[in-house]
């Protein structure tokens, strides 16, 4: 008799195979962004949320179809939480890349636009400036990468909570 609780692909291939496809359409959006001086554009910017959300769909829709059609939740979290280790990683070293080497100027035009959302916000210039100097310690050099990726593994996680809530189809106990 043959096994059926078996899964026919892993979680961890599907979420490997989609969040480098994740992470690549991440990149390409990001440079699109970057390349036009529309990194500081916080609606836009929020469009690669949806990329991610896509991706995760996507994935699970793939896991789902390879699994007899079931996916516990716990099997689309981890699905989702590596998705974004993955693309967190690429991301994170592209933008460090870009910044760094490619167009330094980003970060300074980001810096211009924080000033100026915290001058429009009423703080004043003692204020601005050390929120400004906290900034740049943490998003520039190095440490940029490590936060990138806690960062997008803490919102990662905290999606994948809520699509996988949406996308699990649970296999039957007594089946």
């Amino acid at each position: 008799m043959e096994n059926t609780s078996t899964p026919s692909v892993t979680t961890t291939s599907v979420a490997l195979r989609y969040g480098l496809l994740t992470g690549l359409a991440s990149i390409i959006f990001s440079f699109i962004l970057m390349a036009t001086g529309q990194e500081t554009n916080v609606p836009l910017s929020m469009l690669g949320l949806v990329i991610w959300v896509v991706g995760v769909v996507m994935a699970h829709k793939f896991f789902k179809a390879n699994n007899g059609g079931f996916m516990s939740y716990s099997q689309g979290l981890g699905i989702g939480t590596i998705i974004s280790l993955v693309s967190g990683v690429m991301g994170a070293i592209f933008r460090y890349v870009y910044t760094e080497f490619i167009d330094s100027s980003s970060t300074q035009r980001a810096v211009e636009a924080m000033r100026a959302k915290l001058e429009a916000d009423g703080m004043d210039d003692a204020q601005i400036d050390s929120a400004v100097a906290m900034s740049q310690k943490f998003s520039s050099g190095p440490m940029a990468i490590v936060f990138a990726i806690l960062g997008s593994i803490l919102i990662g996680f905290i999606l994948s909570l809520i699509v996988s809530a949406v996308t699990k189809n649970t296999r039957p106990e007594f089946e």
